[in-house]
């Protein structure tokens, strides 16, 4: 079974939400949870190299199945290895199924039982992806964890539309389980369901029933509002099993991972920190802030007092500020450097709060500022 060279260590819950500390052991290394994971989607964060990364602290990245499976090609990353190889990352590696990235084609795919049909965007080639496609993709890159080929319902939907998507869920996922069978390779099952709390509720149960290393949840952060995401999550998270990690996918703002690491999640993963910083945005410990705005011509403080990265131990908001008026990479690069670390780090620090029993006081504090 898979799941040998998996386990999940459930340290400490609080006594009063649903968060909990723990650490995920993978066959590239043991992370800390709760955890936020930088997106790779081409096997590279952008703006970021392997050193940067590292200097962030990040501890496991994501990768695109999808878009690999285009370019280069699944099978020569196989000749190479695999995804560690190929990027030259020791450290543990997640790939999503293309089930999203399909969702996103909308208007260029075509969907039926068995897979889906959809053309490249830029060259309008036809390619065609199913359950066994993508475990094949998926084994070839060889990530520590892969995730079940999914149908995510867009925003809004018709209950029967729901329905459906959920339903075809349930059946690729028994297929994908039926072809995986890379022991070293964790695969995840994905909730989906929309916005209606009995088919979110009856799929967390459905996911729940298969023996895995790990559970997530999709389909959120696909236009509706954040009470309505965190009503999702808070509903789901619970009815996954306690004793394995749950992964809410492509969320990532500040107050997104407090208030999903509230509702009992583990793993996190969004394009945001790199994507924000590309327009000259940041995070701070007292709101999100932009680079161009004229107040930092002259300030020569760091972009956030409390970081430790290497943007802030080494350059003023006046220096970036610069940077960016004058087009130069080097300040979407420190940006980039900046926002990974900052989130990497409010993990950090929310796990810390979770073992020293002082969660409340960290969500109270941080929950109307960041």
């Amino acid at each position: 079974m898979q799941n040998k060279f998996f386990s999940f260590e459930l340290l400490k819950e609080d006594k009063k939400t649903h968060a909990r500390a723990g650490i995920f052991h993978t066959p590239h290394g043991s992370i800390e949870t709760p955890i936020f994971m930088p997106v790779g989607t081409h096997s590279a964060v952008k703006m970021l190299t392997k050193h940067h990364l590292e200097e962030t602290g990040a501890q496991i990245i994501l990768s695109n199945s999808f878009h690999l499976f285009l370019h280069p090609g699944n099978k020569l990353i196989k000749e190479f290895g695999g995804l560690h190889k190929w990027m030259n990352w020791e450290k543990p590696i997640l790939t999503d199924s293309g089930g999203f990235q399909v969702f996103s084609l909308a208007r260029l795919n075509n969907i039926n039982e068995d897979g889906v049909k959809f053309k490249e965007p830029k060259t309008g080639d036809e390619y065609y992806i199913n359950p066994e496609i993508s475990m094949e993709i998926q084994q070839d890159l060889a990530p520590d964890i892969a995730m079940a080929f999914d149908q995510c319902a867009p925003y809004p939907c018709s209950y029967e539309k729901a329905v459906k998507a959920m339903e075809r869920t349930h059946r690729w996922l028994e297929r994908c389980f039926k072809v995986h069978d890379k022991e070293d390779q964790a695969l995840f099952p994905i909730v989906q369901g929309a916005f209606y709390d009995d088919l979110r509720i009856e799929s967390a149960k459905v996911i729940s029933s298969y023996e895995a290393a790990g559970y997530a949840i999709g389909g959120v952060s696909v236009g509706e509002g954040v009470e309505l995401k965190n009503h999702i999550t808070e509903l789901t998270a619970p009815i996954l099993p306690n004793n394995k990690p749950r992964y809410l996918m492509g969320v990532g703002t500040p107050i997104d991972l407090l208030n999903g690491v509230k509702f009992g999640i583990d793993m996190f993963d969004c394009v945001l920190s790199t994507r924000n910083a590309r327009h000259g945005s940041f995070f701070t410990y007292e709101g999100k802030k932009n680079i161009k705005t004229k107040q930092f011509e002259k300030d020569n403080t760091p972009l956030d007092e409390k970081c430790d990265c290497y943007a802030c131990q080494n350059h003023s908001k006046a220096y970036i500020r610069h940077l960016y008026r004058m087009g130069e990479t080097n300040a979407q690069i420190l940006l980039s450097i900046h926002n990974t670390r900052f989130l990497i780090k409010f993990m950090h620090d929310m796990r810390e709060s979770i073992l020293n029993e002082n969660f409340e006081n960290f969500y109270n504090m941080y929950s109307k500022i960041v």
